[in-house]
């Protein structure tokens, strides 16, 4: 619901009708949908559960586990159906799981959180879906807050990784602030209908999207039924104190391939924070423009956003990192 991070002072005032509850005007009803993304979402995944730091983690899994494993990872507040219409396309070539990391989604709530114990979640995942028993390492693509915590596997653990994909998650130079969800510990609200619970839902930092069919996907999967209603699947306790850490450090001692994607209309990672991160990044790894796309790529331009990986990974199986990073030992 809330996938993103705190909107930046001085980004400009967004002014678009039904801005913050875009699927109101449909009562409950799902708009209608393309071919593609039909077909997408009836190629069903493994549901599947794996334990880590006392929590289960649950994650979807497409496409045979003899392929080099790829993980998504979703923003703050969102969950593994995030990827459910991206996935397929990319399970052709690649074992390929989203998760839910703790407290979001079907995965366990726990009585704090960190990042460390994120981060840890993520190679649990990889470890049960079969990525880390062949030769080739997996890669991880995470957006907006997952990038964040993936900047913090990338540091930790990259040696384990073939790669990392950042997808819009902005690391921001001093004085610019950002990088922390937006707090709340109320319990999410209650609502008396799914009609009522899908009104009320909204993307932050806001933002309009023309593909209705996606947002309310998201949406539908982002409600449970309980005590004679619906409510939100994420925990709002997460963020009691919770802290991101230095994104900047993270990304600078990534220890595998990375590469940075940004929607050119998102207001988290604007053409200059691009830059800076590229800088950061020893100007040798790449920074790729979404076209037409704000901060939730896969919900704006999808089948874009498909494209870019299947090109960025097929890159990476067959040329060497023009930067420092430690090639892992399976690929040498």
């Amino acid at each position: 619901m809330n996938d993103g991070t705190n909107t930046p002072p001085g980004a400009g005032k967004i002014d678009f009708p039904d801005l913050e509850t875009p699927l109101a005007g449909l009562a409950g009803a799902p708009p209608p949908a393309p071919a593609w993304f039909t077909d997408a979402v009836a190629v069903r995944p493994e549901s599947r559960f794996v334990e880590a730091d006392g929590a289960r983690i649950h994650y979807l899994r497409w496409g045979s586990a003899a392929r080099p494993g790829l993980l998504l990872v979703h923003g703050n507040a969102a969950h593994a159906h995030w990827w459910s219409f991206i996935a397929p396309f990319l399970a052709r070539d690649y074992n390929v799981a989203a998760m839910d990391l703790s407290g979001m989604g079907d995965s366990d709530w726990r009585g704090g959180y960190t990042m460390e114990q994120f981060a840890r979640e993520e190679l649990a995942v990889c470890e049960d879906a079969g990525m880390f028993a062949l030769a080739e390492p997996p890669v991880i693509v995470a957006h907006s807050f997952g990038g964040f915590v993936t900047l913090l596997t990338g540091a930790l653990y990259g040696e384990r990784l073939a790669g990392t994909v950042i997808v819009d998650s902005p690391v921001n130079p001093p004085g610019r602030p950002g990088g922390r969800p937006p707090l709340s510990s109320r319990p999410p609200k209650l609502y008396p209908t799914l009609a009522a619970a899908l009104a009320r839902f909204r993307l932050l930092p806001p933002q309009t999207c023309d593909n209705l069919y996606l947002l309310d996907w998201v949406a539908r999967h982002s409600l449970k039924e309980m005590d004679g209603g619906f409510s939100w699947k994420f925990d709002p306790a997460i963020w009691r104190d919770f802290s991101i850490g230095d994104t900047a450090a993270r990304l600078k001692a990534t220890k595998c391939r990375i590469a940075v994607f940004r929607g050119e209309l998102s207001i988290l990672l604007p053409p200059q924070i691009g830059e800076y991160m590229f800088n950061l990044l020893g100007r040798a790894a790449p920074v790729v423009e979404i076209p037409q796309a704000q901060h939730h790529i896969m919900l704006d331009q999808p089948l874009a956003f498909v494209a870019a990986v299947r090109a960025l990974l097929a890159d990476w199986e067959h040329s060497l990192p023009r930067r420092g990073f430690s090639r892992p030992t399976a690929l040498l």
